[in-house]
């Protein structure tokens, strides 16, 4: 059994890192959308992607060494290929993921497709209980589907009435998307928390993959090009700015939070944490780039918060506290009197 002390920590450690990923999730949209100039991005964003990938395996690899230098016995470290085939499945995921993320932009506008986008929440609870077989309750269910309105809710406003006027293609991609999402979160939450090996031996295998198809996977576009622009290792740099280098750490960050999470907690915590970061977004956005506030952001932003007290509402809390009757009720029966 866990000390209470121990639990207590332990969840605010938990909270303390899903705000750290909420405040890096929604930095990541400020920090990309101002590295654009005149509204492109000049430089190549799956070198960005690559580089992120780099980075994370460097600070892994030097966290593993210097946890095996402390602690010899204690970060362990599991050598079979069985177990690190299985680190190769996130990497096919995350490229076939983004090709399904163009084909879904090729049918929908951005609104519809931020609005789609949401039925990950769903998704995620749903392989949650199938994939990694834990039962949610049905407070909890009430809880996710309050967090997709609130979240498609603060989208509203810029639908232009035009929302969710799709061909079916559209709604297909859309929901193989989300699945894919879902999928992506469950299985890396199960491969990290199968066996007791070091987090960063589990994060070194992961990102090692991650560099792999990222290289492959520019060299591929090249190649079907036929080479436009040149080989991309030659001209990685081309149009960086210091602006650039923030999103690339950035994203390394925000990944390294997520592998904490699926480690220590749950998929559920990212869904909240990244659903959350939409609306800090939204909410900075009104100060940064002069999005106008919308009484749909509000209510939004209202369902998601009302949405995360529920999901982590524990039973006792729904319980009504015995107290005193009201006023002008009897506290007992009335006695019978004789005649």
């Amino acid at each position: 059994m866990t000390a209470p002390g121990k639990g207590a920590r332990a969840g605010r450690t938990t909270l303390a890192v899903a705000c750290v990923l909420t405040l890096a999730t929604s930095s990541q949209g400020l920090l990309t959308t101002a590295s654009k100039v005149d509204g492109r991005y000049l430089y190549n964003f799956g070198v960005v992607v690559l580089l992120a990938e780099t980075l994370k395996l460097a600070i892994s690899v030097y966290l593993l060494q210097k946890s095996r230098a402390q602690d010899p016995e204690g970060t362990v470290m599991t050598k079979e290929v069985r177990t690190a085939v299985l680190f190769v499945v996130p990497s096919v995921i995350y490229v076939l993921h983004n090709n399904i993320q163009f084909l879904f932009l090729k049918y929908v506008d951005p609104a519809t497709y931020q609005i789609l986008g949401n039925l990950k929440i769903v998704t995620t609870g749903l392989l949650f209980r199938v994939f990694l077989k834990r039962r949610l309750s049905k407070l909890k269910w009430i809880a996710l589907v309050m967090l997709l309105v609130g979240a498609t809710t603060s989208q509203i406003g810029g639908c232009d009435g035009h929302a969710l006027s799709a061909p079916v293609a559209g709604y297909f991609f859309g929901i193989l998307s989300a699945f894919m999402s879902a999928f992506a979160a469950v299985y890396s939450e199960y491969i990290m928390k199968r066996n007791n090996d070091s987090l960063y031996w589990q994060n070194a295998q992961l990102y090692f993959f991650g560099v792999i198809f990222n290289f492959l996977s520019l060299t591929v576009q090249d190649i079907r090009n036929g080479f436009h622009h040149g080989f991309w290792l030659f001209t990685m740099f081309h149009n960086f700015t210091g602006m650039t280098w923030l999103v690339v750490a950035n994203l390394a960050g925000t990944g390294l939070l997520v592998s904490w999470v699926m480690k220590y907690a749950d998929s559920i915590v990212k869904v909240y944490a990244t659903s959350m970061a939409m609306l800090v977004t939204m909410v900075l956005s009104i100060y940064l780039f002069n999005l106008v506030a919308t009484l749909q952001l509000f209510l939004g932003i209202l369902g998601a918060s009302i949405s995360l007290i529920l999901y982590y509402m524990r039973p006792e809390d729904l319980s009504v506290a015995e107290g005193p009757e009201p006023l002008g009720l009897p506290t007992t029966a009335p006695r019978k009197t004789s005649t």
